[in-house]
């Protein structure tokens, strides 16, 4: 259908809500909400409305400090729906050494904290 899109970056600090630095999931989901407008511009040439979710699974915890990698591809596509899949997975993560609180360690395999798929919308008159 199109090209799988990933974004990378690290969790901030400022994103840390819950006790031991915890992000809140809602904030992974927004993080699929600009993977799914990068993958609508490329497809449509315009970025869409994001119509809804079909699933959302919270598989792993994510904190600050951790590196995620956040994918998402079209599955199909309607006259105007794009169906998508997408997931989060952390690549690198703190090890909690209290002696080196900066330690941090390249993961062997991912986890995947988060998987969704849903539906995004590009009206007729808008797609190029």
């Amino acid at each position: 259908m199109s090209d799988e899109v990933m974004i990378r970056l690290r969790v901030g600090m400022e994103q840390a809500h819950y006790a031991g630095d915890l992000v809140d999931g809602a904030w992974v989901l927004k993080l699929f909400g600009d993977v799914a407008t990068e993958l609508l511009i490329r497809h449509d040439g315009d970025e869409g409305l994001f119509r809804a979710y079909d699933d959302v699974e919270f598989l792993a915890p994510v904190k600050a400090g951790d590196y995620l990698e956040v994918v998402g591809e079209i599955t199909d596509a309607g006259n105007t729906s794009r169906r998508m899949k997408f997931e989060a997975r952390k690549v690198i993560q703190l090890t909690n050494n209290p002696d080196q609180p900066s330690e941090a360690e390249v993961l062997d395999e991912p986890i995947v904290v988060v998987r969704a798929t849903g539906t995004c919308v590009v009206p007729k008159e808008f797609q190029k």
